[in-house]
C-alpha cells in the first residue's frame, strides 16, 4: 500500500540468502562504511551538498578511509542478520519533477521510500525490528553484478530486520515547534493545540 508515483510501484526486493552473496554483500557494505564515518571523523555530514547545493566531488580521500577501515559491530556481522533484503527501484518509474533544478535531486525518493518504511511497519507489526542503510549505494556498481541487476534498475537501500533484544519506548525527537512555522521560515513556531498534546 505504499505510494508512488503515478501508482508505478517500480519497486523490486532481492531477498540476500546465499551465504556467498550474504558475505560479499558484507565486504561492500564494510567499504562503504568506512566512507561514511571518514566524514564523520571530521565532523562532516557524509556525501551531503555542501557546494552551491550539489555535492560535486568527495570532501575526503574515500581510499584513505577504506584503508583505515573503521570497527562497526553491526556491518561487521551483516552476513549473520536473519533477514536481508536488497530493494532496488526502476528509474523509469520515478517522476523526478526536480531534475533540472540548480541544486541536488531529492523528489525520486518518494516514488520508493515510503515502500520501505513500509517494510519495516510490517516487520514490526511481526515483532521484527530493522534497518534501512543506504550505506551499500556507494558499491551499487559491484553489487548490480552479483546479484544481475538489470541497467534499468538502481539500489535504494538494504533493509536488515532481525529479532530485537530490545523494543524503544522513547526515541529523541525535537519537539514540533522547533522544527515548524507558520506561513514563513521565520514565521512563529507552530504549535500543537492542546487536544493533541495534551497540555
Amino acid at each position: 500500500f505504499a505510494p508512488s508515483g503515478g501508482n508505478r510501484q517500480g519497486w523490486r526486493v532481492v531477498v540476500l540468502k546465499d551465504r556467498a552473496i550474504r558475505v560479499a554483500t558484507r565486504e561492500l557494505y564494510v567499504q562503504a562504511w568506512a566512507e561514511y564515518m571518514g566524514h564523520v571523523e571530521v565532523g562532516m555530514v557524509p556525501f551531503a551538498p555542501i557546494e552551491d547545493r550539489k555535492w560535486l566531488r568527495p570532501a575526503i580521500d574515500l581510499e584513505a578511509a577504506v584503508a583505515k577501515g573503521y570497527r562497526y559491530d553491526f556491518a561487521d556481522h551483516l552476513e549473520d542478520a536473519p533477514v536481508l533484503l536488497a530493494v532496488f527501484v526502476r528509474l523509469g518509474a520515478l517522476a523526478i519533477l526536480d531534475n533540472g533544478l540548480d541544486r541536488q535531486s531529492i523528489v525520486g525518493g518518494a516514488s520508493i521510500y515510503p515502500f520501505v518504511h513500509n517494510i519495516l511497519l510490517a516487520a514490526r507489526s511481526k515483532g521484527l525490528s530493522g534497518v534501512m542503510t543506504t550505506a551499500l549505494c556507494r558499491r551499487e556498481a559491484e553489487l548490480a553484478g552479483m546479484l544481475s541487476m538489470p541497467e534499468a534498475f538502481a539500489l535504494a537501500s538494504l533493509v536488515v530486520l532481525g529479532w530485537p533484544k530490545a523494543i524503544p519506548k522513547k526515541l529523541k525527537r525535537q519537539p514540533v515547534s522547533e522544527f515548524a512555522s507558520v506561513d514563513r521560515f521565520d514565521g512563529p513556531p507552530f504549535l500543537l493545540p492542546p487536544e493533541i498534546t495534551g497540555r
